[in-house]
């Protein structure tokens, strides 16, 4: 039905593209809106990017909120109405009192994986400090969660359905900056916007921490360009703005970090 050697031409993850064709050929054999699990930015980007040439059918990704980084696709006929309300996603609240055994998204994720769920099931984890987190998840996992997600570290917590109004969202920082370089070499523009040694950013990138628009780059001399999305692993997003030829040669770069 659908050209699936030629939208698996390429691409990195090879068997999620694979699933997502599945869930569309099934779309457009019955004429229902079909989901996919929670899906990471990189997935997300490939899979859009992928399914962008089709016409017969239609994408529409949703978190929860609209800087979510994990998120469901709902896919549909292209003949057939699509809206955000129709990509399924619940919100637990996990409450508990953490003043004195501070828990990390690591926690909370590890604490969620260990009561038998798989990591697709799951959306984006939001911290809220000493009180607790809120996750978003699949709805069928909701009962579960509220049964069996009973501690997180040393802490008891209580785990029950929010309504998704409730879902509190810490907007994230940013900081505008501008920088003058001789090229627009990812490892250039990337220390110039984190604020590190050109060295340091240099090993960031060689080690795979690195990804431009999501994907993982590992050459230094990469170059960037306007509208590209640098990000970090543990250190935020780096967007790249307008770029300019000073009268020197030299490229005036506009940077917003996010944190």
């Amino acid at each position: 039905m659908l050209p699936r050697e030629e939208i698996l031409k390429g691409v990195e993850n090879r068997d999620t593209v694979a699933r997502v064709i599945d869930l569309a050929e099934q779309a457009i054999k019955t004429w229902e809106v079909v989901l996919t699990d929670f899906l990471s930015p990189p997935e997300l980007v490939e899979i859009q990017q992928a399914f962008s040439r089709l016409t017969e059918i239609q994408l529409l990704a949703w978190g929860g909120y609209p800087q979510a980084e994990r998120q469901r696709i709902a896919i549909a006929r292209s003949e057939l109405p699509l809206e955000q309300s129709q990509v399924a996603i619940a919100v637990v609240d996990v409450a508990g009192n953490f003043l004195f055994d501070t828990a990390t998204h690591r926690d909370f994720l590890g604490s969620m994986l260990g009561t038998g769920i798989i990591r697709e099931k799951t959306g984006d984890i939001n911290i809220l400090g000493e009180r607790g987190a809120q996750a978003i998840v699949v709805p069928e996992l909701v009962e579960f969660l509220e049964l069996n997600l009973t501690q997180v570290r040393s802490v008891p917590v209580k785990t029950r359905r929010i309504d998704l109004s409730e879902l509190k969202i810490r907007e994230p920082r940013k900081k505008e900056l501008t920088t003058v370089e001789a090229s627009l070499r990812l490892d250039a523009i990337a220390s110039a916007g984190f604020g590190m040694s050109r060295n340091k950013m240099s090993d960031l990138i060689n080690g795979g921490d690195v990804r431009v628009n999501w994907k993982e780059v590992t050459q230094a001399s990469s170059q960037v360009k306007s509208g590209d999305l640098i990000a970090i692993r543990g250190k935020g997003r780096l967007e790249v703005g307008d770029i300019a030829v000073t009268k020197k040669q030299r490229y005036r770069v506009q940077l917003t970090r996010y944190v």
